[in-house]
């Protein structure tokens, strides 16, 4: 027993002194700290998959307190992302849950951690950093504007600027899904690197299906319908609230079905066992025709088309 607690208390200063380094890494070695934010959370992740969750909660609060030490208020609103990811990802394996179940919870915990830390600046420290991201992008553009006026010596055209401001503004109403979809893409790169580095550390992590074979949850379709229907009959009016909520669901719903219809074409290339250069190909088509590719994971979720598709290829 004595022997156990030692241990758990080495692993842990010692996963604690390794995420403190890789912070560190983070925010003063140019170049190296694109790779070492990527593998940061790698020490609480190897902890929390090995020891109990109160064992993780001590060494994910003394990690962030070391970090904060070292690097002050800068390093912390990171190194709180990074821990948090770390944890959950860690816990999910100590649990042995599955590895959608885990892409899910990193993906609430990563969301609610950065609202968390958007709502203290705001309401403690009265800095809106994404307010004042967006002045700075707005007074960049129109900065660029300026400068090409007087290069060129013409004003810039009615239609442009209303274009500009028409896609800022929008810029700023999809805010909230965008974040959420840098939080899904965090949650899937930090698995991504991650997990194939604990295998290799004897840690048992579970296994993704093929992407080929991703099917989401029917009710998306649902959520995409009824939204498709808000927006057909119900109208909101522009700028309202409802209308603000109906783009960043349709965003975020859009995103998902344009990967579902990726999965498809994956899968029926599969079938008709294609080189695998064309998924590669398929895929970067897929970004400037999404509204297609939107519709191909619509009929996938909808119909039984795989079958179809599979019953076809063994002719």
């Amino acid at each position: 027993m004595q022997n156990n607690q030692s241990r758990k208390l080495a692993h842990g200063a010692m996963m604690i002194a390794l995420f403190t380094v890789l912070m560190a890494i983070v925010f003063y070695v140019p170049m190296a700290n694109i790779v070492a934010a990527l593998i940061a959370p790698l020490p609480i992740i190897w902890y929390s998959a090995h020891y109990d969750r109160k064992s993780s909660a001590l060494v994910f609060v003394a990690a962030v307190a070391v970090t904060f030490f070292i690097g002050g208020l800068l390093i912390l609103p990171a190194s709180l992302i990074f821990a948090a990811a770390g944890m959950t990802i860690g816990d999910a394996i100590f649990n042995k849950k599955s590895k959608v179940f885990m892409f899910i919870s990193t993906s609430v915990v990563l969301l609610f951690t950065f609202a968390l830390q958007y709502v203290i600046a705001v309401r403690l420290f009265e800095v809106d950093f994404i307010r004042e991201s967006l002045d700075l992008m707005k007074a960049s553009y129109m900065e660029s504007i300026k400068l090409s006026e007087k290069l060129t010596g013409q004003a810039t055209p009615k239609e442009v600027m209303d274009n500009l401001t028409a896609m800022l503004n929008t810029l700023e109403m999809t805010i909230p899904a965008s974040i959420t979809l840098a939080m899904l893409l965090f949650a899937l790169l930090f698995m991504a690197v991650n997990l194939p580095i604990l295998k290799r550390l004897k840690v048992d992590v579970p296994k993704f299906a093929k992407f080929s074979e991703l099917r989401l949850p029917r009710s998306v379709l649902w959520y995409y319908l009824i939204v498709l229907s808000i927006n057909l009959f119900v109208r909101p009016e522009p700028d309202s609230a409802l209308a603000i909520i109906m783009l960043n669901v349709s965003m975020v719903l859009w995103v998902l079905l344009t990967v579902q219809g990726i999965s498809f074409i994956h899968y029926m290339l599969d079938c008709y066992k294609q080189p695998k250069f064309l998924k590669v190909i398929s895929t970067l088509v897929a970004i400037p025709f999404y509204s297609f590719v939107v519709l191909i994971g619509i009929i996938d979720l909808g119909f039984n088309a795989r079958d179809y598709i599979q019953q076809k290829s063994q002719k």
